[in-house]
């Protein structure tokens, strides 16, 4: 059965009597002009449709836990709509700690997860009542238990492991191969062990949590994962006498930028996942352990688009068309430092026939700042509104200042209405931690 992120646009998209392009029950140039440009979109249908889709492709296994991997986009209202879906949230920060708290999330359905987690957010994890937090390293372990000692606690934890699984995808997001920074090794898991059976008393191991990338096309890479957890789980009873019972086999699920993307749907890798499990529990003798996932562009990614006003344009003697619009790599850095292609449309003028090509490029003092290169659309004039599909995953959540520019608002649409959920940075917001010292104070 297809799902959402196999499709380029969010599912409410059409045509609207207008001719322009409508998400939502909203029309995009109408956003356009009323909030101005850039503007991150996000289609509330698209969302919890594919929650759904979630819930109801795994709804065979009985010990399911979906978390949001909520460095995709994280807002407080995100964190609304997760949570009435019956998700939690993979967290992997103080900021997003603090957001989810902050919104009224449940943080016993919370994890938190990360390389270099600081003193400052594991005491803060633990106040805050995050239901687990996935260790990474030695020095974690030991910091962790000595703040637990500090607040009197038992923490629930998973250690992240690297499984040695390579993705064909882009070398920064693959995270499961043996050279990465997350996790422990194989071979440091023994260790990692007595030091949490006989010294990190506070520390209550539950289960083992291993990520093997994100944006994938292949099934079979969730199967070779699950086989070296249990792997794991059966030598660590058999060595340890320690019976794990919950395992998170990470998120990753590719998404449909381009007509050349084939990214599988939800409900193949819920067959896999909960095959290779079925498997792996006969194999070993276990009993199905509490199973969590962490997808986060598969559930964001589609339904959001980012909203331009097309400015300037230069035709190079005998080379290239650049068409200039208002924002670029402050609020897409994908295409800078992933090479990432997007399907481009005018909202304005969706029907016109792709007759020139152009490169769309933003406005920073920058030649690397290129959004979409080589690409065929009608013939662009200054004003119209360029949109930029599956840009809900990774826009918001990486964007910057450079340049001073300031940050974008962002719009829930639903059923012809749309709401605020980020409010457009401010040139007053932009300047009010900058402080001059008083040596540099003016002289007259």
């Amino acid at each position: 059965m297809k799902t959402a992120n196999q499709d380029i646009k969010p599912i409410t998209t059409k045509i609207n009597s207008n001719g322009n392009i409508e998400i939502g029950g909203c029309d995009l140039v109408e956003l356009a002009n009323k909030y101005s440009t850039p503007l991150y979109v996000f289609d509330e249908a698209t969302i919890r449709g594919i929650t759904k889709s979630y819930k109801e492709a795994f709804k065979s296994y009985p010990k399911m836990n979906m978390m949001f991997a909520s460095k995709a986009f994280m807002t407080k209202a995100i964190c609304r709509i997760m949570e009435e879906e019956g998700f939690g949230l993979d967290l992997c920060s103080g900021g997003e700690i603090y957001t989810a708290h902050s919104a009224g999330f449940n943080m016993a359905k919370t994890l938190f997860n990360g390389n270099n987690k600081s003193f400052d957010e594991l005491n803060m994890a633990l106040e805050y009542g995050v239901g687990t937090i996935s260790c990474d390293n030695f020095f974690e372990l030991a910091l962790l238990n000595n703040i637990a000692q500090s607040q009197n606690k038992k923490v629930r934890i998973l250690l992240r492991i690297t499984p040695g699984i390579e993705c064909h995808t882009h070398e920064y997001i693959q995270t499961g191969h043996l050279d990465s920074k997350f996790g422990f090794d194989l071979t440091q898991i023994d260790e990692a062990i007595e030091l949490i059976k006989d010294e990190y008393l506070n520390l209550n191991l539950v289960g083992l949590h291993a990520h093997i990338g994100s944006q994938i096309f292949e099934k079979q890479v969730y199967y070779d994962e699950i086989d070296v957890i249990f792997n794991e789980i059966k030598r660590i009873k058999d060595k340890f006498n320690i019976e794990l019972h919950e395992i998170n086999i990470g998120g990753g699920l590719g998404i449909k930028y381009t007509e050349d993307d084939k990214p599988i749907s939800i409900y193949e890798i819920a067959e896999t996942i909960t095959e290779s499990i079925e498997v792996h529990c006969k194999k070993y003798n276990i009993d199905e352990p509490v199973l969590f996932i962490e997808p986060g562009r598969s559930i964001v990614g589609t339904a959001g688009v980012t909203l331009y006003t097309a400015g300037s344009s230069k035709q190079v003697p005998n080379g290239r068309k650049y068409q200039a619009v208002d924002g670029g790599m402050s609020d897409n850095p994908r295409p800078s430092l992933y090479q990432a292609k997007y399907t481009v449309e005018i909202a304005n003028n969706p029907n016109g026939t792709p007759n020139e090509t152009v490169t769309i490029a933003g406005k920073h003092c920058e030649s690397g700042d290129i959004l979409a290169k080589d690409i065929m659309l009608p013939e662009i004039e200054e004003g119209d509104t360029i949109c930029f599909y599956n840009t809900g995953a990774y826009g918001y959540s990486m964007s910057s200042n450079y340049n001073r520019v300031l940050k974008p608002a962002a719009v829930l649409v639903n059923n012809g209405k749309s709401d605020i959920i980020i409010n457009r940075q401010t040139y007053e917001q932009l300047c009010e931690s900058d402080i001059i010292p008083d040596r540099l104070s003016n002289k007259c």
